[in-house]
């Protein structure tokens, strides 16, 4: 996953250098098999989360500073519109309970300039952000059962296996992804000055915004670095996170 900056939360389109060498890299892998999914988002002020506590939902529209932004699970989903994908992660919330889902449009290629808006658009797709609960404390770092952060609690895997499922079949749910845990992570902090050095999970916490993910299909975590490595060079300054998907 890459995070947001500066640049990307202004609403600015990536640079032409930026969309040419990504789609470099991104097509490559492709044919080489190892890219099966990725997505970008719009900025935050186009988004919503969603916070569900007791059988209630609390709406917060963006901009966002940054607050939890761990993630433990991410499904790609068709909606008419943000409402729309809304509904869908009240049914989520239904089998996860108590939880977090941040809502955010997919940037399409004809919004970075990759090929003419179609006369006739397909529907708008949508990312939704499962949060992992955020930590107790800054040193609460030993958890080892987190799938997003220490504290955060896994879905009961039937229920939300049979959720996605009948998604799947309405026609909705585009891809879906549950994440390891912290401890199995790796991140790149964004660029300051100098060479950039990965660092060893767990991660108790994580102020950056997330900008969008690539899902990649490689023999080690070693390869995915690698991979990731090239992938942060193209877009210079976001801090990126290597995780594993269960």
């Amino acid at each position: 996953m890459h995070k947001v900056d500066a640049n990307m939360e202004s609403g600015a389109p990536p640079s032409k250098q930026i969309v040419e060498e990504m789609g470099k890299l991104v097509g490559g892998s492709m044919r080489e098999g190892v890219f099966k999914d990725g997505a970008g988002l719009h900025r935050s002020a186009k988004r919503v989360r969603l916070r569900y506590r007791d059988g209630s939902r609390e709406v917060t529209r963006g901009p966002y500073a940054g607050d939890n932004e761990l993630v433990a699970g991410m499904a790609t989903v068709k909606a008419a519109s943000i409402e729309a994908a809304m509904e869908i992660a009240d049914r989520f919330a239904n089998v996860l309970g108590d939880c977090e889902i941040e809502i955010g449009p997919v940037v399409a290629p004809w919004d970075i300039g990759v090929m003419p808006e179609p006369e006739e658009k397909p529907t708008p797709q949508f990312l939704l952000l499962r949060k992992g609960e955020a930590p107790p404390s800054r040193d609460a770092r030993s958890a080892s059962s987190d799938l997003g952060g220490p504290g955060a609690k896994p879905p009961n895997v039937e229920a939300l296996g049979a959720l996605q499922m009948a998604l799947a079949d309405e026609g909705v749910l585009v891809s879906s992804a549950s994440l390891g845990p912290m401890s199995r992570a790796s991140r790149l902090p964004p660029k300051s000055h100098g060479k950039r050095t990965w660092l060893d999970g767990p991660f108790a916490e994580s102020k950056e915004l997330i900008a969008g993910f690539s899902i990649l299909e490689l023999p080690s975590k070693e390869d995915a670095i690698a991979w990731a490595d090239r992938y942060a060079a193209i877009l210079e300054t976001c801090e990126v996170d290597v995780r594993e998907v269960l």
